[in-house]
C-alpha cells in the first residue's frame, strides 16, 4: 500500500531470500499476547547489529494489512503456532526506519518534520473519511483515523 502506512512484505522477503535467516518468528507469539490489550506498547530492543531491522521487517510483514504473508511464513515455526492466522495481516501498521530517514535526508534538522508530513499524507490518502486537517499534528491525525 504505502511506504510508511501498511507497507508490503518485500523487505522481509529479501531477508529470507539471502539464505542466512535464523528463524526468530516465534517472537510474534510473544507480541501477540499484548495485541488488543491495554498493554499494547512493546519495545523490541537489541544491541547494535543484532537484528532490530530484520525483526521490525518480520513484524511488519506479519501484521501489515498491506500484504498477504501466509506463504512467506509457511516454512517457519510461527506457521504451526496456535492462532497463527488470527492476527496475520490484520492490522494497520506504520513502519519507520529512522536510520534510512536520517541518511537520506539532505537537511538533517528537517528529517522528523518531513517524516511526519509524509506519514500524514499517506493517512489522508488511505482514510479520506477521517477529515484530517492541514494543521493537525501527526498524533492528532492518527487519532482521527483510529478512534
Amino acid at each position: 500500500m504505502g511506504i510508511y502506512l501498511n507497507p508490503n512484505n518485500e523487505n522481509f522477503r529479501l531477508t529470507l531470500a539471502s539464505g542466512t535467516y535464523v528463524d526468530k518468528t516465534m517472537m510474534i507469539t510473544e507480541i501477540n499476547r499484548f495485541i488488543d490489550t491495554g498493554n499494547s506498547y512493546v519495545c523490541v530492543s537489541r544491541p547494535r547489529r543484532f537484528g532490530k531491522t530484520i525483526a521490525g521487517n518480520m513484524l511488519c510483514a506479519y501484521y501489515s494489512k498491506g500484504c498477504d504473508s501466509r506463504e512467506l511464513f509457511a516454512p517457519y515455526k510461527i506457521a504451526q503456532a496456535p492462532g497463527f492466522e488470527e492476527k496475520l495481516n490484520k492490522y494497520n501498521v506504520i513502519k519507520i526506519d529512522m536510520n534510512y530517514e536520517y541518511q537520506s535526508s539532505e537537511i538533517k534538522e528537517n528529517t522528523l518534520k518531513r517524516l511526519k508530513e509524509k506519514i500524514k499524507k499517506e493517512l489522508i490518502k488511505a482514510f479520506p473519511q477521517a477529515e484530517i486537517e492541514e494543521e493537525d499534528s501527526l498524533a492528532e491525525s492518527v487519532l482521527s483515523v483510529f478512534q
